[in-house]
């Protein structure tokens, strides 16, 4: 088989997707686009690495903000909270991908922007209005995660963000929604098995993601290649310019289905607990989404969400994660 063009890439996914999905539609006019990435360009090396993650220790970076007794009803949200804020205004604001399968991504066969973590959002804009519909999405890369919740520009960022000591320091998070393990893509004829294998060889994540820096100072260590968007990873890989992408399995699962010439291998590299995030300070709004998660968890929501957007791509269909609370 032909390796894919960027355009096939899309193409694929979004036909893929076909059915898939139960969202209603939106204008997809209005959501906002981050500058694309053009494969190749990205930072190499140290310049992929920009400036070095901090080392914070804390206790369980898992552990969030226990629900409210009694949840709101809909529609009735508590004077003077921030839900009442958005509430008032009439919609949500989310930061989301536009370019990972699975889990957020841009289907035009159906207008809709899909995935599990737009279902998140989708349940959380449930909840506020009691209509899942009333939420304005905010397309973002990964590097820009935390910069759109502090400059306020987003409600909540719902974008396969793992929850670390570090980057609790800049925003909040809500208890765990997805267990994700970071894991390594390669060609199917690669021989790779384990990323102790890819000394001075080239592996490419997105900037701002916690992939990139593995093993560095040592003398074994993979050149990391960063870009905007995984998509462009996935491409980078076919043209031969990396030879592997360093990531989540959940977005490893998207490329694979997006081109059987490609694999998963090796161990766990590292747990990915997946968290939906906020600007600090808004402690009543990540009390009242965990509450939201709470709901999805014993309902069958989450399940039919993940049946719906990830199936069996990485095994059998889990149970969602149980929460940690800090208080």
């Amino acid at each position: 088989m032909k390796k894919l063009s960027l355009v096939g890439v899309v193409l694929l996914a979004t036909l893929a997707a076909g059915c898939a999905a139960t969202t209603s539609p939106v204008n997809l006019a209005t959501v906002g686009t981050p500058v694309p990435a053009q494969p190749g360009a990205g930072g190499i090396g140290n310049a992929a690495l920009h400036k070095p993650v901090p080392q914070v220790n804390c206790t369980d970076p898992t552990a969030s903000l226990r629900p409210p007794p009694a949840m709101p009803p809909p529609g009735q949200m508590p004077a003077g909270s921030t839900m009442a804020a958005i509430q008032a205004r009439g919609h949500l604001i989310v930061g989301v991908d536009q370019n990972t399968y699975l889990f957020g991504y841009r289907d035009p066969k159906q207008n809709n922007l899909v995935g599990f973590d737009i279902d998140m959002a989708h349940d959380v804009a449930q909840a506020i209005f009691g209509d899942p519909t009333k939420v304005i999405y905010k397309a973002i890369t990964s590097a820009q995660r935390i910069d759109v919740l502090q400059k306020g520009q987003v409600d909540m960022v719902a974008r396969t963000f793992t929850i670390t000591c570090a980057r609790l320091q800049q925003v909040s998070f809500s208890t765990v929604y997805y267990q994700a393990s970071r894991r390594l893509l390669v060609p199917a004829s690669s021989t790779v098995t384990d990323i102790n294998q890819l000394g001075g060889k080239k592996v490419c994540a997105t900037t701002g993601s916690d992939s990139l820096g593995t093993n560095q100072g040592q003398a074994d260590a993979p050149i990391p290649v960063a870009v905007n968007d995984w998509s462009d990873c996935l491409v980078m890989l076919q043209q031969g310019e990396v030879d592997a992408v360093s990531t989540d399995d959940t977005i490893l699962a998207g490329m694979v289905a997006q081109d059987p010439n490609t694999k998963i291998v090796g161990p766990i590299i590292a747990p990915e607990p997946y968290g939906l995030a906020f600007p600090k300070g808004r402690n009543d709004f990540v009390s009242f989404v965990n509450g939201v998660l709470e709901k999805i968890r014993s309902n069958g929501s989450w399940t039919d969400s993940y049946t719906a957007s990830v199936d069996t791509r990485l095994g059998g269909i889990p149970a969602p994660p149980q929460p940690s609370y800090s208080n």
